[in-house]
């Protein structure tokens, strides 16, 4: 890794898999480096501070809501789309996304289990087409991980199904416009990501000048 050969004092980590990544920060903890971790949790046995910018089960059963708000309806089939199946802070918002359908929408019938689509728009997007050709009935994703909105909308754009099937998701403003401006994409939900990335910076100077916080 790079930081080594560098030797920074702090490094902040956002993992897609946790469990993969935490044998390179114990590496680095060994070698005095500060580890952190922002936006998605790594493994805490080795980090030292965590910025956490939501409530993940508060944010999941907002996105939910929007959905039905958007569907227009509080029965039809919808699907989940989400960025890798490890990622911790997409599966923390999944769970209150699905309690929320459980306790206050149950006749909204979730398809399946949440579908993987690598962080990548085209993934996404492929994924959408197999869902609205074998579930011709669906009426709404939830797309968890900036780009699979995106790749979803794409999808609804491509079929014209801006008014049968409603999509929702976490994405930033200049990359969704293209798609809420033909309502191929419903909402777009996202916190304020500069200001995320500022806290985020200023909490590791603090760290690596040995003050940190509680």
């Amino acid at each position: 890794m790079c930081f080594f050969a560098q030797k920074v004092d702090v490094i902040a980590v956002a993992p897609n898999d946790a469990a993969a990544l935490t044998p390179v920060l114990k590496k680095a903890k060994a070698q005095g480096i500060h580890v952190m971790d922002w936006d998605t949790p790594a493994d805490q046995s080795v980090v030292e501070l965590s910025v956490h910018q939501i409530d993940d089960e508060a944010y999941g059963r907002h996105i939910s809501k929007l959905l039905v708000e958007k569907m227009g309806t509080e029965a039809g089939e919808v699907a989940i789309l989400t960025g890798g199946l490890s990622a911790a802070n997409l599966n923390s918002w999944i769970d209150g996304a699905k309690k929320e359908l459980k306790e206050n929408h149950p006749k909204v019938k979730l398809i399946g289990d949440k579908i993987a689509t690598d962080e990548k728009q085209q993934v996404a997007y492929s994924k959408t087409l197999d869902l609205l050709k074998s579930h011709p009935n669906l009426k709404g994703i939830m797309a968890f991980s900036t780009p699979a909105p995106l790749g979803a909308a794409q999808a609804i754009q491509e079929k014209k199904l801006f008014d049968k099937v409603s999509v929702v998701g976490t994405a930033l403003p200049k990359d969704s416009k293209p798609f809420l401006d033909d309502s191929s994409l419903d909402v777009a939900a996202l916190w304020e990501p500069d200001k995320l990335g500022y806290l985020t910076v200023a909490l590791a100077k603090d760290l690596a000048k040995g003050q940190g916080c509680s």
